[in-house]
């Protein structure tokens, strides 16, 4: 293949190539600025990417589930009067799919909980343990006692600040009091069996667990549950678990994704992936000026090499495009340099950066004091791809330029 009518493109690219390293100093500078921009870019994408994904995990835990089932008066009053009927043999059938890692039901109610020092306001969950594992809970997290034996078991586990807070301790008995039917008050003597320790803070301070059949008895609401939560694999990727839950329920039953549910979280993940080009592209630009200061320069310094190659018969878009091969040369080297750096400075923190000096400012916006960089492929490939669409888009004024010379004056000017 020729370019410009005289020489073929393998040859332009070795010219290309060799021109690039008649200058090392100039090339080893501005490698190290576009390897620099490249790892700065990639690396503070991981760190936002984790940041985020963190929340978003967070946020679904404490849900937990990517798609929950409610009463449609549910999420207004979540009292025990808006309540649904125990998933059937149907239900069970249509979760037996691969887009399905676990699902559970469980009672989830407003409730109070008193030791003998102090009262505090939680969100009651009676919970299948096997289910609730399934959707997301970690028996890991129990740092004290155990979880809960079966949805029958007469115990209660609480979140380590909660137990602060009511100045008790494991062992001992906490009394939890809700809403009945009919606007009765429904209580019940509960001893504590586990302390679980969340990811938040705020949250172990939020959730009581109790076993379902056992809060079903104390609300005197038979086998009703206040909501059925389905988890999947892919949280970014609802569209077929969504449908084949809202396919089986009942029709009058509100079926929602997690990022309905918590439009904060759905907003939080929308803005971070416009933000992640937005990031790309003004880094780029920064580096864009030296770029073109420095092949303008390279321009200015070969004039008359570029007059003798006109005059011996190389056309001005064989000039233009060996330029523009060696700004390529020069991008492609740059970003292998900077994603290597990315990779090396993100592995080593693959287990968690410790922010606990920032611990109570990060939890202020929903992060957990741990912070995990997320280095996806999908981030690498678009700053590699926008860093090379701008790179090129940036050479080319320097290489029309060199094209652009007539060779008996640009022999004269040098």
């Amino acid at each position: 293949m020729s370019v410009g009518g005289t020489l073929p493109l393998g040859a332009l690219a070795r010219l290309a190539w060799r021109n690039l390293w008649r200058n090392r100093r100039r090339t080893a500078i501005m490698l190290l600025a576009i390897a620099t921009g490249a790892w700065a870019m990639i690396f503070m994408t991981a760190l936002m990417r984790g940041m985020v994904d963190q929340m978003v995990e967070d946020g679904i835990d404490a849900l937990p589930g990517y798609v929950q089932v409610h009463h449609p008066r549910y999420r207004d009053d979540p009292n025990i009067e808006n309540s649904l009927t125990e998933p059937g043999a149907a239900f069970r059938a249509a979760m037996d799919s691969p887009e399905v890692r676990g699902w559970t039901s469980r009672v989830r109610v407003p409730a109070m909980v008193s030791s003998a020092r102090d009262s505090r306001g939680v969100t009651l969950l009676g919970v299948d343990p096997g289910g609730e594992i399934a959707v997301g809970f970690d028996p890991a997290s129990v740092i004290a006692g155990r979880f809960l034996d079966g949805p029958d078991d007469g115990g209660v586990v609480v979140g380590r600040k909660l137990l602060e807070r009511l100045e008790t301790d494991l062992g001992k008995r906490v009394v939890i009091m809700s809403q009945g039917p009919d606007n009765t008050v429904a209580d019940r003597g509960f001893r504590v069996v586990g302390v679980y320790r969340a990811q938040l803070e705020a949250l172990e301070e939020t959730f009581v667990y109790a076993g379902r059949d056992t809060v079903q008895a104390m609300l005197e609401n038979g086998d009703r549950i206040s909501e059925i939560a389905v988890t999947g694999y892919d949280y970014r990727a609802m569209e077929r678990l969504l449908e084949r839950v809202r396919a089986a329920v009942e029709p009058e039953a509100e079926v929602l994704p997690w990022t309905a549910l918590d439009p904060y979280l759905g907003s939080m993940m929308t803005v971070m992936d416009g933000f992640v080009l937005v990031w790309i592209i003004v880094i780029f630009l920064a580096l864009s000026f030296g770029l073109v200061n420095t092949l303008m320069m390279a321009v200015f310094e070969r004039i008359r090499e570029f007059g003798l190659m006109q005059a011996l018969g190389m056309k001005p878009a064989a000039i233009l495009w060996q330029v523009l091969l060696e700004s390529l040369f020069l991008l492609a080297l740059g970003l292998a340099l900077g994603n290597l750096l990315a990779i090396v400075s993100v592995w080593p923190l693959r287990d968690g950066l410790d922010l606990t000096i920032v611990g109570e400012g990060m939890e202020w916006f929903g992060a957990a004091s741990v912070l995990y960089p997320a280095l996806k492929l999908n981030d690498l490939l678009l700053a590699d791809a926008v860093v090379v669409v701008l790179g090129i888009l940036t050479s080319l004024m320097p290489a029309w330029r060199a094209s652009r010379y007539r060779p008996v004056e640009a022999i004269a000017r040098a």
